[in-house]
């Protein structure tokens, strides 16, 4: 068994502040809508997606896999979001099995009411607290790590 290849400090440093910054910028963006606009960072999440999806409406599937969610968790919330009229589902007409996740106008209402906060939050919490230079590094670090790993996972899905 080979040995394992530990961070060195350098590396556990990056790691750490990673996993933390993801974490609190979670944290605080969730408590900002729920406090604004009483949505849940999931809830707004799936009114994005669907909010730019062509017709306001996708594949329940498609849509899981856009937001990288298994399936089970984004019918959960769609069935929450139904219930509060934001979202509707929809069958498929052409595949039984099949069913829409449809923005309904109070979710776009409630999505072009969020947006503004939202963005102004991501901004004074992460983006304004780094130099242009920082925020290209960031972008070219994220897809540098993403792009692999979404092959990988679309790679182990087949």
């Amino acid at each position: 068994m080979t040995p394992p290849r530990w961070l060195d400090p350098d590396e556990a440093r990056a790691w750490r502040g990673f996993l933390r910054m993801h974490q609190l910028l979670r944290m605080v963006l969730e408590r900002e809508l729920l406090a604004e606009v009483e949505l849940s960072l999931a809830d707004y999440e799936v009114l994005v997606a669907l909010s730019e999806a062509e017709d306001r409406r996708l594949r329940m599937a498609v849509l899981a896999e856009r937001l990288q969610w298994s399936r089970s968790r984004l019918s959960h919330q769609i069935t929450r979001m139904d219930d509060r009229g934001l979202v509707s589902r929809q069958e498929c007409p052409t595949d039984a099995r099949g069913s829409f996740a449809v923005l309904t106008p109070t979710g776009l209402a409630a999505i072009e009411q969020a947006a503004p906060g939202h963005l102004a939050g991501v901004r004074r919490h992460l983006l304004d607290r780094l130099s242009a230079e920082q925020v290209r590094a960031l972008a070219e670090i994220s897809e540098a790590v993403v792009g692999p790993l979404r092959g990988e996972i679309l790679a182990c899905d087949r």
